[in-house]
């Protein structure tokens, strides 16, 4: 517990973190056994933990359950304060004007949020999914890119026979469905890559051997990353991709357009 603390204190910055998360920097950094069987010892203990006071529930990220909890407005005077609030804190797509469109893939949904942190001041969007994709998903994502082309996809997933072919048959198939409706899209790999497992040191595990797809080499998940590493490399992604000249304007211009919306308000 006290190694546990210690991990979320170092990455308070990006918090909450998924268990999956936790167990790897608690792997990397503290020499905690890299089994599954471990794994499921630091759930356990992470839910008595929880119950007792001593892991904050709100440190620890849990994509499980949706709720949809708008019922409506309290009064008239709390919907004027709501409209004047969220004319004072007034956003565009600070990618307006851009060449080519950015958005972040991830495998695990649950990093989903801390990618958000890094994407959500360029309105870069952030997609999420767990295993491979449905074909209707993909063929409705297509039609969407292809609305906004040219679009480039920064994704990242495990280092692993599904993860390798996961961004290989989305790809594939998106890549095909958007040229149909007119558009154009290019898919990144970002991570995890050879180089990040060398270069960070991640713990490495051999493939299933029950998964006979192609695959070379060690596995790594996503998630082994540590999260200000993943922030990193996804934010100099996007200052190499983004033509930040363009995104400067657009910051610009959304502040002149918040001051004339504000304006248009109190009159």
């Amino acid at each position: 517990i006290m190694q546990v603390r210690a991990v979320l204190d170092e990455y308070q910055d990006h918090l909450p973190m998924t268990l999956r998360q936790v167990f790897y920097r608690l792997v990397g950094a503290h020499g905690y056994a890299k089994t599954e069987r471990d794994y499921d010892r630091l759930l356990e203990a992470m839910n008595r933990a929880r119950r007792a006071g001593l892991i904050k529930f709100s440190a620890i990220r849990d994509d499980g359950f949706h709720s949809n909890q708008w019922l409506g407005w309290k009064s008239i005077e709390a919907a004027k304060h709501s409209i004047i609030r969220d004319a004072k804190e007034y956003r565009i797509d600070r990618q307006r004007g851009q060449p080519v469109k950015l958005a972040a893939w991830c495998e695990a949904a649950g990093m989903a949020p801390q990618l958000e942190r890094v994407c959500a001041p360029y309105s870069i969007p952030v997609y999420s999914s767990g295993g491979f994709d449905s074909l209707t998903v993909k063929h409705d994502m297509a039609q969407s890119f292809s609305e906004i082309s040219p679009v480039r996809i920064l994704h990242i997933g495990d280092h692993d026979p599904s993860g390798v072919h996961i961004f290989g048959s989305l790809d594939e198939d998106v890549r095909a469905f958007t040229a149909e409706f007119g558009g154009e899209v290019e898919f990144i790999r970002l991570a995890v890559t050879p180089d990040h497992i060398a270069r960070y040191d991640l713990p490495t595990a051999p493939p299933k051997e029950t998964d006979r797809r192609s695959f070379t080499g060690e596995t790594v998940q996503a998630e082994a990353l540590p999260p200000d590493v993943l922030a990193s490399i996804l934010r100099d992604a996007i200052d190499t991709h983004l033509d930040m000249d363009v995104y400067r304007q657009a910051v610009e211009t959304e502040s002149t357009e918040r001051e004339v919306l504000v304006a248009w308000l109190n009159r």
